[in-house]
């Protein structure tokens, strides 16, 4: 089509467009004029003249190129440099812009224009808004935080050194984080499921949370090389106790089957939260882990700001997410049975246990408790990378 129209007049390419319109069928109409850029009422028009016998349109007049009434933008040029300063002028934050507490859609901005000295359709403005390469576009996540620290790649090269060689010597690798807490009740769930034509499941308007259901608190460990996870679903508070404790229930169920002969066993977690390099509480129940495993255990923090890219983020929790899309999470023990359903091509596989235990906020560390611990800071990053050493030598299970 695009190759033919040029050799054409007017009619015969509304024919051309018409007669291609006509053989795709359904949708046709939209789909020609898309590729072709020629106005669906023109294709529609020349639809109706294929339906009229040959000599009603036999003394039609056909312009010559560049005949007919010349488009807006040629005949007022300052509707482009208008338009383009309408959008420049909001997306700058200028506070005279008529456009800056508006949606920005085509009608909005041909009311604007409108309003100065000619009418201009909303379809004019699409048109011109394309040929000014615009388009339609959602908002892209890659603004982070505070600054980037200098040693970022470094410390992530640094991270999956570690991991390769704990891989490479049959020893335990872990990503850990909490993922998103979860109204229990019969909240929405964002997503869509297969049920009946016109029968949806009924859910609260309002995401008021009930205290007598509260909230999952789902805890993942992912393990690197087995692609294997374990979800620790806590009931009170995210704190470092609690985050300590799923590890250890992680090992305890999964983690000392698969790897009797581990000498150590390295944990890549995030900078802040439960499991922050920062938090006190951290190590020292890290320590005492490490008392009762008889292992050392590493720790590796990715970067400040960067906790999206934890590998737990998209090996394991995006998959938990699509699992129970639009289901309401009506109680804890529907949220363990999701997860624990949870698998992938892949061969990912995935165990989930309820954690009714109690994790009190607000617990003290002292300075003899953090002297005490037998913890050994790399000469790379010490505050992110570092070891605590058993102070036994006995595991205890």
């Amino acid at each position: 089509m695009l190759a033919l129209l040029p050799h054409l007049n007017e009619r015969q390419v509304r024919l051309a467009a018409a007669v291609e319109a006509r053989s795709l069928g359904y949708g046709g109409v939209s789909a020609v004029a898309q590729a072709t850029g020629i106005a669906r009422g023109t294709i529609h028009r020349g639809l109706d003249e294929l339906k009229a016998p040959p000599r009603t349109f036999a003394h039609e007049q056909v312009r010559v190129s560049g005949g007919g009434r010349k488009r807006l933008a040629v005949q007022h040029p300052w509707i482009v440099k208008r338009l383009k300063a309408l959008l420049e002028s909001s997306t700058r934050g200028d506070p005279m812009s008529p456009l800056l507490w508006t949606c920005q859609s085509t009608q909005q901005l041909a009311k604007a224009l409108s309003k100065e000295r000619t009418r201009i359709s909303p379809d004019t403005v699409g048109r011109l808004l394309a040929e000014m390469d615009y388009s339609l576009q959602a908002n892209l996540k890659t603004l982070e935080e505070g600054a980037n620290h200098p040693d970022r790649d470094r410390q992530f090269r640094y991270l999956n050194e570690r991991v390769r060689r704990c891989v490479q010597h049959g020893d335990p690798a872990i990503s850990v984080d909490t993922k998103k807490k979860e109204l229990i009740g019969r909240y929405q769930n964002k997503g869509r499921r297969w049920r009946p034509q016109g029968r949806p499941e009924h859910v609260k308007v309002h995401d008021f949370i009930d205290p007598d259901e509260g909230k999952a608190i789902p805890y993942g460990i992912y393990d690197e090389a087995r692609n294997h996870g374990w979800v620790n679903v806590g009931r009170d508070h995210d704190t470092a106790s609690f985050a300590v404790a799923s590890i250890r229930r992680w090992w305890r169920a999964m983690g000392s089957q698969a790897y009797p002969q581990a000498r150590q066993l390295l944990i890549c977690a995030d900078s802040g939260g439960s499991n922050g390099y920062r938090v006190r509480l951290w190590k020292v129940e890290l320590q005492a882990l490490a008392d009762d495993l008889g292992l050392g255990v590493t720790v590796c923090h990715l970067p400040p700001g960067t906790s999206k890219w934890n590998k737990i983020e998209h090996r394991l929790f995006s998959h938990i997410s699509m699992n129970w899309r639009g289901r309401p999470l009506v109680s804890h023990e529907v949220v363990v049975k999701l997860i624990g359903a949870t698998m992938t091509k892949t061969g990912l596989k995935v165990k989930a246990r309820l954690d009714k235990r109690k994790y009190p906020l607000k617990v003290k560390v002292t300075n003899e408790q953090m002297r005490a611990l037998t913890i050994e800071p790399h000469a790379f990053h010490g505050e992110w990378n570092y070891t605590i050493r058993p102070r036994t030598h006995k595991p205890s299970l």
